[in-house]
């Protein structure tokens, strides 16, 4: 029987990062990296395929959060003779193939008994180590996976698990120490638990005080800093790359098919994400995802990926693991990702909108950047009329999906910009008469005069929420007739329970069989589209109702089922919190991210809060 998603914390260590359960389980955790093979795999099978719990032994009910401004996790059990607290953590590392799990748990009332149970399965739960003892725990070979479990309880070895049974009086404490390095390398010194608490602690409040979102109500400050927290938890610190989150195969419907392998970088995040890291302060996080994404884009134009791999790999097949039962028996469990090798036009938009941004936000010059930018759109000029699989990866027939073009516009709008704000180089009257061609061709071919809206591709009459872009790409002005209709006509088709789908699965468009659920990303970007309509009230109604969504401790998943009001999708999903943070800033900055991408720019000035900034931002001509 599989946990809800609700259970389930995140911690990690910018390398990697395990799922805790709210029972003390880890069921998730990759090692080395996010894409790397699981070696608890529990989430998607059961805990024949691995998993690492400590809790108490018997009856107990437990509460949790994370140590305030940290990815630190404490969840407290409390028994019918005492109470202990379990604190997790990862602490970051400097090298890519090493990483620790730290687990303490500490007696702070009366007597508990607690049992330790280990279960280490490597490549996705399929393969059971060599465990041998040491002086200092266990050591556990697999291939070319090593593990070392530092421990100073008893260990026993039964049915190729470990367990430990202890009891711990107030004031006690035990600690758990579980060290991964390649196995044709030597174990490494393993610190102090208690010292490497304290230095994951410090460095994570130091990080959090960088934040520069301030709100009236704390819980938006709260939840904004917990989306951050979690974005910074999905990077590959060695790199920059952000993962989309760092599961696979969570269904979107639950018993469905649409699973899909998230632990990678996809391009369609990236300006979202920029604006994200530059409003709320991060620019070094910023200027690290804009390195990668050059590194990643490097090569000839007609061979950019819509995503890849963390440190920007490129080939990433997409496999079946078969001896995986999925979540809520959820199958296949999908190891890659297909999507890889589709053509999606809408990714040099997003590569030139982020090198614009990155421009007007005076972040750190780079000469081959306009190179390839230029590269690109000599490329784009050539295929923007031809369709493609669109922002969501359509696995049906290519299509002329209304966003690409969209995107592709931007793309040239963008490289305008930059050449006249920066003067550089380049064919601009040709740029400048290919974005009016492309913005002529969206006005006729993709929007429906009938229902006064745009549509999802052209010649058709479905609707797709990535619409709601328009006016905070720039396209057109919020008060547009055709964007205040695509917004009523979204309303209209695709909200329910005043949530948003991406689209309507049910006219197979995709090419993939069954449901899906409500998609978090698209209803913050409603929430926007309210923003920039003047429509604040609704606006706020709706991020209230997103907040609400939220676990215990902050996280969001991909999609939500209002039937059985559950998290579904890939969880935590990097694109849900990205939103989170840009509709926050939106709804409290006169000058927030939805309007910054209107305008080309990037964040300016001090933050001016509420009314009295939204006042002034009116009389000069703003929302």
């Amino acid at each position: 029987m599989s946990k809800p998603l609700e259970d389930y914390a995140l911690i990690g260590n910018a390398a990697t990062a395990a799922l805790v359960a709210r029972d003390g389980s880890i069921d998730w955790l990759c090692l080395p990296r996010f894409d790397s093979g699981a070696c608890f795999a529990a989430l998607l099978g059961d805990e024949s395929h691995g998993y690492w719990r400590i809790a108490p032994d018997g009856d107990h009910e437990a509460t949790r959060d994370y140590l305030p401004g940290t990815a630190v996790l404490e969840t407290k059990f409390r028994t019918a003779t005492g109470e202990i607290s379990l604190i997790d953590h990862m602490p970051f590392t400097d090298e890519e193939e090493k990483s620790d799990v730290v687990r303490v748990v500490r007696c702070v009332k009366g007597e508990v008994a607690v049992r330790m149970e280990l279960a280490l399965r490597f490549d996705y739960g399929q393969t059971a180590p060599w465990v041998r003892r040491r002086d200092y725990g266990l050591t556990a070979v697999a291939g070319p996976h090593a593990i070392e479990l530092h421990a100073r309880t008893p260990l026993v070895g039964r049915d190729m698990v470990t367990t430990s049974e202890f009891t711990l009086r107030e004031k006690e404490s035990a600690s758990f120490t579980l060290s991964y390095h390649p196995s044709n390398a030597s174990p490494r010194f393993v610190s102090d638990h208690a010292e490497s608490l304290d230095r994951t602690v410090t460095r994570w409040r130091e990080w959090t005080k960088q934040c520069r979102f301030e709100s009236d109500d704390e819980r938006w400050t709260e939840a904004v800093r917990r989306s951050l927290i979690t974005l910074k938890l999905l990077t590959f610190a060695p790199t920059g790359g952000i993962v989309a989150a760092p599961t696979t195969s969570l269904p979107e419907a639950f018993g469905g098919s649409r699973n899909w392998d998230y632990r990678y970088c996809w391009l369609r995040d990236s300006a979202l994400t920029l604006y994200a890291l530059l409003n709320a302060g991060y620019r070094q996080e910023a200027e690290s995802w804009r390195q990668w994404l050059l590194r990643a884009a490097a090569g000839r134009p007609d061979q950019l990926r819509i995503l890849y791999g963390v440190a920007g790999e490129r080939w990433i097949p997409e496999l079946i693991a078969p001896w995986l039962p999925g979540y809520e028996n959820s199958s296949p469990v999908r190891v890659g990702n297909a999507a890889a090798e589709q053509a999606q036009l809408d990714v040099y938009g997003e590569l030139l909108d982020v090198l614009h941004t990155a421009r007007e936000a005076d972040l750190s010059a780079l000469d081959d950047a306009w190179k390839l930018e230029k590269a690109m759109l000599a490329h784009v000029a050539k295929v923007w009329r031809e369709p493609d699989q669109g922002i969501w990866e359509s696995r049906g027939p290519a299509r002329h999906y209304t966003h690409s073009r969209l995107m592709c516009w931007v793309a040239f709008d963008r490289a305008v910009k930059s050449a006249e704000r920066f003067r550089l180089d380049g064919p601009v009257d040709e740029w400048r008469a290919l974005r009016d061609e492309i913005h002529a061709d969206i006005c006729k071919r993709g929007f429906d005069a009938k229902r006064n809206c745009f549509v999802q591709y052209y010649g058709g009459e479905a609707l797709d929420a990535s619409l709601l872009l328009m006016p905070q790409a720039g396209f057109l002005p919020p008060d547009d007739p055709r964007i205040a209709g695509t917004i009523a006509a979204i309303e209209h088709d695709l909200t329910y329970k005043g949530l948003v789908r991406r689209y309507d699965p049910r006219l197979r468009v995709d090419g993939v069989d069954g449901d899906e659920r409500l998609f978090l990303a698209c209803s913050f970007w409603l929430a926007d589209a309210y923003v920039m309509s003047g429509r604040l009230d609704e606006a706020k109604e709706m991020f209230e109702r997103l907040l609400a969504l939220r676990n215990d401790v902050g996280l969001l998943a991909e999609e939500f089922d209002p039937a059985t009001r559950r998290l579904t999708g890939n969880f935590p999903q990097g694109f849900s919190h990205i939103g989170l943070v840009n509709t926050a800033f939106n709804l409290v900055r006169a000058y927030g991210p939805a309007r910054q991408r209107a305008e080309g720019g990037a964040p300016k000035g001090a933050q001016v809060d509420g009314d009295e900034g939204r006042r002034k931002s009116s009389q000069n001509g703003g929302a």
